[in-house]
């Protein structure tokens, strides 16, 4: 089994990504962590394969946790999964040696391929010796950047998901599909599917609103505000 460390400082975020994690065979969830030295003391004690490492954490930045990694010689992967999308953080992370770049918001299956392609790339790097020559170096290095081999469903849009992604993390008291349709320039019912793609795939909360009359309203809450 491949043992996995989940770095991630929002208690939802971080249940969302352990059971993601366990659901994929061959990988399980050894620990969680909440902050940089919490995740770097994990990494002492413990035999660990990969670190699925958040960047944003409450007391450090994840390239300076990836850097400790490295200063202290502990041999474990790591697997960026995180919001930052500089050019200059990407560019430092493949410096301080982060083997997978997963963006935030992601699905179970967005997940699943970096992992299975991880395993991958283990399994064909195990043991001792020697490759036949450049082309076994050369594949065993595209499993790690091998792109995605699903997409979202049908009729759905990266930049669209993008869009109300970032408005719903952006709306401190949540959105309902109306609020999110104006802000995006989407119609409604674009709107709510959205929403309800990122509810249903654990990047969003739902609940309802209850006003003065009628039926509750449900508003959707990025799992950073909600």
């Amino acid at each position: 089994m491949i043992r996995v460390l989940v770095v991630e400082d929002d208690p939802v975020a971080a249940e969302a990504h352990r059971r993601y994690v366990e659901r994929v065979p061959g990988f399980e969830v050894a620990g969680v962590a909440h902050s940089g030295a919490e995740a770097l003391r994990f990494c002492e004690r413990h035999e660990l394969d990969v670190v699925l490492l958040d960047f944003y954490l409450p007391d450090t930045h994840g390239l300076k946790v990836c850097r400790a990694l490295r200063a202290k010689g502990v041999p474990v992967d790591v697997i960026a999964v995180t919001s930052a999308r500089d050019l200059a953080v990407i560019r430092s992370a493949v410096s301080a040696g982060v083997v997978q770049y997963l963006l935030k918001p992601f699905t179970f299956a967005s997940l699943r391929d970096k992992l299975e392609s991880y395993r991958r790339f283990r399994e064909q790097a195990q043991g001792t010796g020697e490759v036949a020559g450049q082309e076994d170096v050369d594949g065993m290095l595209a499993e790690l950047r091998a792109s995605d081999r699903r997409s979202l469903p049908k009729g759905m849009s990266e930049e669209t998901l993008r869009a109300v992604t970032r408005a719903l993390g952006e709306a401190s008291e949540g959105l309902s599909a109306a609020a999110a349709a104006s802000l995006t320039g989407v119609s409604r019912v674009t709107a709510r599917r959205y929403l309800e793609y990122l509810a249903d795939n654990g990047l969003a909360r739902r609940r309802p609103h209850y006003g003065q009359v009628g039926r509750p309203e449900v508003r959707f809450y990025s799992l950073a505000n909600g």
